[in-house]
């Protein structure tokens, strides 16, 4: 769990449980709201769908020391958890401009390591802050090429504003950049399996 303060407002940065579902509805209606005023696209979830995270533990909550909400992060894993995504991540503006999303981002990070080591975390974004983000933490840009071939993925564009040009440019590019995290510890270990195997 994380304390982070701003302007002496203290905020818990923990894993979200069954015990966080009441914001469930807000931390939707947040993204959709969000994703509206800055003209890009996102894949819309459900309430029922940030709870089923929060039950399985593979979501992060921020909340203020009166317990409002202020911020929320993710996980899904595709092809068999070969691949790893750090998604839905959202600031109340309330909050915003302040730090948050950054130890919101770093948490669910570790989370991700932690559940899932072997796996490659991969992320899109059209936020320059979001990538800038996730650069710290060790992603690199890649093509789209490099990430999940999971039909399931890419059917959650469906209810993006630019689902058009993703499809024509027949799912190998759009206004999102592509960020992937390797493991480099899995890299070495396949190296080494190969060099045994050479030998």
């Amino acid at each position: 769990m994380y304390i982070f303060a701003k302007k002496l407002q203290m905020f818990t940065i923990q894993v979200a449980t069954k015990h966080h579902f009441d914001w469930a509805a807000k931390i939707c209606e947040e993204m959709e709201s969000s994703a509206k005023i800055r003209g890009t696209g996102i894949a819309k979830r459900s309430p029922d769908y940030i709870k089923q995270k929060m039950e399985e533990g593979k979501a992060i909550i921020a909340l203020t020391e009166d317990h409002r909400w202020a911020g929320f992060c993710y996980i899904e894993t595709w092809q068999n958890e070969e691949y790893v995504a750090n998604s839905g991540l959202i600031v109340d503006p309330k909050f915003r401009q302040g730090g948050l999303a950054k130890m919101i981002k770093a948490k669910i990070f570790e989370l991700s390591r932690t559940k899932f080591p072997n796996s490659k975390i991969f992320g899109l974004t059209t936020g320059l802050a979001v990538m800038k983000i996730n650069s710290e933490l060790g992603y690199q840009p890649v093509t789209y090429s490099e990430l999940t071939n999971d039909e399931q993925f890419w059917n959650g564009c469906k209810s993006c504003v630019n689902y058009e040009i993703l499809k024509s440019k027949d799912f190998k590019n759009c206004l999102c950049t592509a960020m992937l995290y390797v493991n480099n510890n899995k890299e070495k270990e396949d190296a080494k399996r190969e060099d045994s195997i050479s030998i």
